[in-house]
């Protein structure tokens, strides 16, 4: 059975109170563009019933089980992850090698500043919610990785912590609101990066406020993050 036309019914019948029979969900998926006879759609209706994602109520139509819910949101979520990798190789080919080389640069300059002024500034209680995120980041993921959210939540924490609010603007900026760390992410994950430990020594030179180490932590993790690009896009 094909998955697409699989969810595309399912769908339909999720968003009913009443069951619905084939004819109905044949002219409502041509209107989507989906172009399947009553016939075609009455065929996979009966291959559902046989895996018992759905069921016949008389001579109404039929309506999903609870089997046919469990289905549903197990291939939405299928469906979420195709459209996420879709737009991360979309946003690869639309910033390319130089453009990504570029924002990094970027980074450099403004996030060594960032971590030098967080060593600095940083309240006793962002030192010790820095120091929450690295033993979390330990536990979730080791030296693995991140996920795009928690590297974006690390390096942000951080900008709040330099309190210096043009910088953590032009660091926003150059961010893009979070496009960037899921590029990134994907990224590390086909050159097989390991560089959450880079982090980790951030954190530590934060906490042990010492701005020149925080400096030249966070320098060494962009300057990583660059490698990273540089070898997959050679490899591409």
């Amino acid at each position: 059975m094909n998955r697409k036309y699989e969810y595309q019914i399912l769908s339909n019948m999720a968003n009913r109170i009443d069951p619905v029979g084939a004819g109905t969900l044949s002219k409502e998926l041509r209107l989507k563009e989906i172009n399947l006879s009553e016939a075609t759609v009455g065929r996979i209706l009966s291959e559902m019933d046989e895996q018992g994602l759905t069921e016949k109520v008389g001579y109404q139509g039929r309506k999903l089980t609870n089997q046919g819910d469990t289905h549903l949101l197990n291939l939405k979520k299928e469906n979420n992850r195709h459209m996420q990798s879709r737009e991360l190789l979309s946003l690869l080919q639309e910033k390319g090698h130089d453009n990504l080389l570029e924002l990094l640069v970027a980074r450099r300059a403004i996030e060594r500043e960032l971590a030098r002024l967080a060593a600095l500034n940083a309240t006793d209680e962002e030192i010790a919610e820095l120091s929450r995120i690295t033993k979390l980041q330990e536990e979730r993921y080791g030296e693995v990785g991140t996920s795009p959210e928690e590297d974006v939540k690390f390096h942000r924490y951080i900008a709040q912590a330099a309190k210096n609010k043009v910088l953590q603007a032009a660091m926003e900026l150059i961010r893009e609101n979070g496009q960037l760390s899921p590029v990134l992410e994907y990224i590390r994950t086909e050159v097989r990066s390991v560089i959450a430990i880079d982090h980790k020594k951030i954190i530590e030179a934060i906490v042990k406020r010492d701005p020149d180490a925080a400096d030249q932590a966070m320098v060494r993790h962009i300057e990583n993050l660059m490698a990273d690009v540089e070898k997959y896009y050679h490899k591409a």
